[in-house]
């Protein structure tokens, strides 16, 4: 039987009711900061609950850790804390900087790195990277907070305390005997020259349940009790989870306190208990004898190991987590569980890895999965109890500062795929659906299970919107939900051969609801023509897209309505699909059809005129102000806003469309009663009988004009992908003048140098992977219909022809060149970063980061978003394994040239 269909320990099948997934890494990275733990009068997030009260107050709705695991509900938790003996507290989460320090807020300051995982967590591993020298948390602060946004950030390397390679690697691995049966290796290296002592404190703890109950609620309780010789137990009972053993391969002293808030030291209050959250810190480091509970219980609990290790030496620590009665042997079978499951991860990931990768290739695919399967959190967040500790109810009146008003009705307590567990540990809409393309190529179940979830009552407004992220519920996240269930879909077919329609047929359901919400709120005109607002692309327009106009009247967006016809295209998709099984989706065809075909419509109405979208002139799309006065401007700025209606581009088969009985009366009912579309619907029907059907935005005129700017490297063709705003705009920024203020839109290859959205954001210049893996769908889809017979200019200017699909690799290999060692063994995404290129224990870690420089390729952003830029895996398989006949099983149209 092959890795991937091994059964429960690996992946999913065989594993119906989901029980090798109990303990996994769910366990946050930062949960102090977020929306959810915040109870300020202001709204003010970061300083209500900032880093230094982390480990003196107990969280309300979750927990954080380093390189941790979890249960599937967080009761009982376990990870790492470390002390090198100079730092003035107890490392037991990462460090980073708040919103507001620094030239790029929110931002972790520390090396960690996913290295492996299989989608079960049957096997996972973790490396942190631990300075032995004073952890400089305050010179973190200072420097950046004095640094402008014309600056350069200041890292954790510059710092100057990894100098002399004096650090521990701390490699945590995990795993599994059974599916409640937890193997865990701590292996402590120290890489400097000299001697070094640390202490490793394997903690283990439950969540705060108790605290939050009028009426109380069973606490749970963990104690210590005898084990076997050599050895040391601690006894875990939860009136929920059972009881649990957790034993560690020595008899080393286990510190126990209790997790709750220490008021006296942050509030100057008294305590219930003397014993609290930082208890252990107190005693480690600030010696405090009277800090932990003498009777060797209580919620939270430590054992400390001290490993005195040589230069280049090191030690592995041993511990089990298993149910109470059972055989944890620490010595018998112990090498052999992790030899085992190790052997498994690396069959399963060969079978992933195309035929031919390089060992680099496989490397780069291998850690960016294990990213993926890491950044999963549990997140619970029960709104209508945090609007009620907020002092609201469903009929109060709004006040400032409380976010997320009109969310009473969602409930999550859920495994949810994060962007990233420390910058950003909640789910966003979009980035989410661009998690489960990635997952889809790792675990289909799971992808599936994170579509649906936001498509549940629980999450989705009873008004059809999707909740976009816990800043802000009601914002607007670009519509991709639908793409992504047709994709993932179509990859299990692919991969397995099952195709799921009843998941397809839930998804498409919910969605209704959603289309239909986008339809009656973000069209106010009534002409198909969207304002979606901030859509998910921060900074890059002319305005805050999230903020009244300062001219007033509307903005009509290109990349709103582009959007919407892609959200058209993939319900159409799903119909067709659909229609098969069930006739009476036949209305739902014709219904998407008829959509698409007024919006496509829309952004190029017959003529040359100067209010539409699209722009003769420059051939590319812009977005639309319209003024109070009825006057109509385009803002000329060379986006991805105006690259958007490149993607919305769908090739329909022969059969899909036969499927669906008297489409084409209908279509031609429709032209004869709207003869102003017929344009448009000729483009829809155009090819040679028998052949494909293209739904496309852009005909080929209007296509071969947008691929000469995206295909330009003077424009949007970078090495390393396409940017997200023309190098053209570097020498000819574009200005908007409004009652004598300037409105500047210019070329950023790296940090954005605006405070808008904080100033943690940009999308005037660098490379991100969403909208490249949107770009080459389309290439792809239009491939299928155009052929070989139509070449364009790749980079344009250089006299190479390529076809679609060739254009469509070549980006795909640009974006993976960002990760390899390329042939002055340098990785782009580290940029000059000397120790990440060269050092032996640093160059093969990869970061998979938020975005990436126009021009270098070097990483920016948050340093741990897998969440999208995991897309690379599924590029390098689909371009592993796909070919040109794969888009060309159906004639296509002839073009003459």
């Amino acid at each position: 039987m092959s890795a991937r269909t091994s059964g429960e320990r690996i992946g999913p099948k065989g594993d119906d009711k989901g029980r090798w997934r109990l303990w996994g890494p769910y366990l946050s990275e930062r949960q102090w900061g977020t929306v959810r733990e915040d109870y300020s009068d202001g709204g003010d997030a970061w300083s209500y609950f900032p880093h230094d009260h982390a480990r003196s107050r107990a969280y309300r709705w979750g927990e954080d850790g380093l390189g941790g695991i979890c249960d599937e509900k967080q009761r009982l938790c376990l990870a790492l804390a470390l002390w090198n003996g100079r730092d003035p507290i107890l490392k037991e989460r990462a460090f980073g900087l708040t919103n507001s320090e620094g030239n790029h807020g929110e931002d972790v300051k520390e090396y960690y790195f996913y290295l492996d995982s299989t989608p079960s967590h049957s096997y996972l591993k973790y490396l942190y990277k631990y300075p032995q020298g004073e952890f400089p948390y305050t010179d973190l602060v200072a420097v950046n907070t004095a640094r402008t946004k014309q600056d350069f950030e200041y890292e954790l390397l510059d710092t100057g305390v990894f100098d002399d390679d004096r650090y521990f690697d701390v490699t945590v691995e995990y795993a599994k005997a059974d599916f409640d049966d937890v193997l865990a290796r701590i292996t402590v290296a120290n890489r400097g020259p000299d001697e070094a002592t640390v202490h490793v404190l394997p903690t283990l703890w439950f969540r705060n349940t108790w605290s939050w109950h009028p009426n109380g609620a069973e606490k749970p309780q963990l104690s210590a009790v005898d084990g076997p010789r050599g050895t040391t137990t601690v006894r875990a009972v939860h009136p929920e989870l059972g009881s649990y053993d957790c034993r560690f391969a020595a008899s080393v002293p286990v510190l126990f306190t209790e997790n709750e808030t220490n008021n006296e030291r942050l509030f100057g209050t008294p305590n219930a208990s003397p014993y609290v959250k930082d208890g252990i810190g107190r005693h480690v480091v600030d010696g405090e004898s009277g800090a932990l509970n003498p009777a060797r219980e209580g919620t939270r609990a430590a054992a400390h190991h001290i490993l005195t290790l040589p230069a280049g030496g090191s030690e592995t620590l041993r511990l089990r987590l298993g149910p109470s009665g059972t055989q944890l042997s620490l010595a018998r079978g112990f090498d052999t569980v992790f030899k085992d499951r190790i052997a498994e991860a690396d069959a399963f990931y060969g079978e992933l890895t195309p035929k031919g990768a390089s060992e680099d290739e496989a490397r780069v695919l291998r850690q960016a999965l294990a990213g993926m399967l890491w950044t999963k959190q549990y997140y619970l967040f029960d709104l209508e109890a945090w609007l009620n500790e907020h002092g609201l109810d469903p009929w109060s009146l709004p006040r400032p500062g409380v976010r997320n008003r009109e969310w009473f009705h969602m409930v999550s307590d859920d495994i949810v795929s994060m962007p990233d567990k420390w910058e950003y540990p909640w789910f966003a809409a979009w980035d989410l659906a661009f998690h489960t393309v990635a997952l889809s190529t790792v675990d289909i179940r799971f992808a599936k299970e994170q579509l649906e979830l936001l498509l549940q009552d629980a999450y989705l407004h009873p008004n059809g919107q999707i909740p976009a992220y816990e800043w802000n519920f009601a914002d607007v996240n670009p519509p991709v939900h639908a793409w992504a269930a047709y994709f993932v879909y179509m990859m299990e077919e692919r991969t397995t051969g099952h195709a799921d329609h009843a998941f397809l047929e839930r998804a498409f359901q919910k969605l209704l609801t959603n289309f239909t919400w986008w339809v009656n709120r973000k069209d106010p005109g009534g002409r198909n023509v969207f304002q979606g607002g901030f859509l998910g692309l921060d900074n890059i327009g002319v305005f805050d897209r999230s903020a009244p106009l300062p001219t007033g009247g509307t903005l009509e967006q290109a990349d709103g309505t582009a959007w919407m016809a892609l959200y058209c295209q993939s319900m159409l998709q799903i119909a067709v699909e659909l229609v098969e099984h069930n006739p009476a989706y036949e209305e739902l065809v014709l219904k998407f059809v008829e959509h698409y075909l007024w919006i496509a419509a829309s952004m190029d109405r017959v003529g040359d005129l100067g209010d539409e979208l699209w722009d003769e002139e420059d051939g590319f799309f812009y977005d639309v102000l319209r003024l109070p006065d009825g006057q109509a401007v385009r803002l000329k700025v060379r986006s991805l806003v105006g690259l958007l209606p490149l993607c919305a581009a769908t090739v329909f088969r022969p059969q899909q469309l036969a499927k669906v009985a008297g489409l084409g009366e209908r279509l031609r009912r429709f032209a004869s009663r709207h003869p102003s579309l017929s344009v448009t619907l000729a483009s829809a029907q155009a090819g040679v009988a028998g052949g494909p059907r293209l739904l496309s935005v852009v005909d080929e005129k209007k296509l071969l004009r947008v691929l000469g700017h995206l295909l330009s490297e003077d424009e949007f063709l970078s090495p390393y992908g396409i940017r997200s705003l023309s190098r053209h705009h570097a020498e000819h920024p574009y200005s908007f003048w409004v009652h004598g203020e300037e409105y500047r839109v210019g070329y950023l290859p790296a940090e954005s140098d605006t405070g808008m959205f904080g100033g943690n954001s940009n999308w005037r210049g660098p490379v991100w992977f969403p909208m490249n893996a949107l770009v080459i769908r389309a290439l792809l889809n239009l491939y299928g219909f155009y052929g070989d017979e139509l070449t364009v200019e790749c980079p344009t200017g250089s006299g190479t022809r390529m076809t679609l699909f060739e254009v469509a690799r070549e980006i795909s290999d640009r974006l993976a060149r960002l990760f390899l060692r390329g042939e002055d063994g340098r990785r782009p995404v580290y940029g000059g970063q000397a120790k990440f290129q060269d050092d032996p224990h640093w160059r093969d870690l990869i970061s998979f980061h938020e975005y990436f420089h126009g021009d270098n390729g070097a990483g920016i952003g948050a340093a741990h978003q897998t969440g999208w830029t995991g897309l690379v895996a599924t590029l390098m398989t689909v371009f592993g394994t796909l070919t040109p006949g794969d888009f060309l099983a159906e004639p296509v149209r002839r073009t003459k040239r």
